[in-house]
């Protein structure tokens, strides 16, 4: 855990998705101007086991697949990326994330939907655009990626976490002190990352609701003092949703904690939450930066999650 004096770790989620379709190299470039700390990679697997930068192991969500290859969904009607070379996902066009019905964008007040001229990019992409800019501008901006839906990656014959790490180590990433965090929803495959696969780089643990399906790990499990002790075993810190931290006091409907965050630091763990949103506040905050300062400076969380790394770093200066 790092020490309670050091400023909380701004980790840009998708990068600066409140502002640009997620997990596009613009959208990566901005947050690192904005001064994120770390940018965040979702990782999947292309047909020909390329490590490409998508939230999700389906594609109809975030680009045009469905116009483009209307024949190529599976028999559930949804198109994965697994299904695709990486040279047919760069041909795609990716906008902004729709709703769950897909009948307009997500969160409407963002970037147009449906508008610009916006790529998938690839791990080894992402990268070389951090590094590059670490270089240019002699910061130390980290990545923070996912290893998504391993079992079923497995299911489909690849192991994405063993490509994850091999893409890493070329890239000079092999260390607990290297500036990146490796993060997983599933329990059973971040231990074995640990233990099998001999992995010494920073390990987080996600922590979903049982209800998400994200994986067969018990997430009630994790929420209690022994499931962290298992967690601590194999991992550095803890991902948990925002949700999981606090409650709302009967009352006056002020926050409260849980007493996760405390539990988990002192099982050892840091506690990075996901996820902060300028234009989806937590109940009971009545604006952004009240909400990242609260928790912040009374949960004294070790960093977070955000959609608007500028919003968040200017929330901190505040302090």
């Amino acid at each position: 855990m790092k020490p309670d004096s050091a400023k909380p770790l701004v980790i840009a989620h998708r990068g600066a998705s409140g502002y640009l379709p997620e997990h596009t190299l613009p959208a990566k470039a901005l947050a690192y101007g904005m001064g994120a700390d770390y940018l965040e990679q979702d990782i999947v697997v292309s047909r020909d086991d390329h490590l490409v930068v998508i939230h999700d192991i389906h594609l109809e969500s975030v680009c045009d697949v469905a116009d483009r290859f209307a024949d190529r969904a599976r028999e559930d009607g949804r198109w994965y990326a697994r299904d695709f070379d990486l040279a047919e996902l760069k041909s795609l066009r990716v906008y902004e994330r729709m709703s769950d019905d897909g009948s307009a964008a997500a969160f409407p007040r963002r970037f147009p939907y449906k508008t610009g001229a916006f790529n998938f990019s690839t791990l080894r992409e992402e990268i070389e655009l951090t590094q590059g800019l670490n270089r240019s501008t002699g910061r130390n901006v980290g990545i923070y990626p996912e290893i998504k839906s391993p079992a079923w990656h497995h299911q489909e014959g690849v192991d994405v976490a063993s490509l994850l790490l091999a893409e890493l180590k070329e890239f000079g990433y092999s260390k607990s002190s290297d500036a990146v965090f490796v993060q997983c929803f599933d329990a059973r495959e971040l231990r074995r990352v640990r233990e099998e696969l001999g992995c010494k780089m920073k390990l987080v643990q996600l922590v979903a609701e049982n209800s998400w399906h994200e994986s067969d790990t018990d997430y009630d499990r994790l929420k209690t003092v022994a499931g962290l002790a298992e967690v601590a075993e194999y991992a550095d810190g803890l991902g948990p949703w925002i949700g999981q931290l606090y409650t709302l006091a009967e009352i006056d409907g002020q926050p409260i904690s849980t007493g996760y965050v405390r539990h988990a630091h002192a099982a050892g763990l840091q506690v990075h939450p996901f996820t902060f949103r300028a234009d989806a506040l937590g109940p009971g905050f009545e604006n952004y930066a009240e909400m990242v300062r609260w928790f912040t400076e009374t949960l004294k969380i070790d960093g977070l999650f955000t959609d608007f790394t500028d919003l968040t770093v200017a929330a901190l200066a505040e302090k």
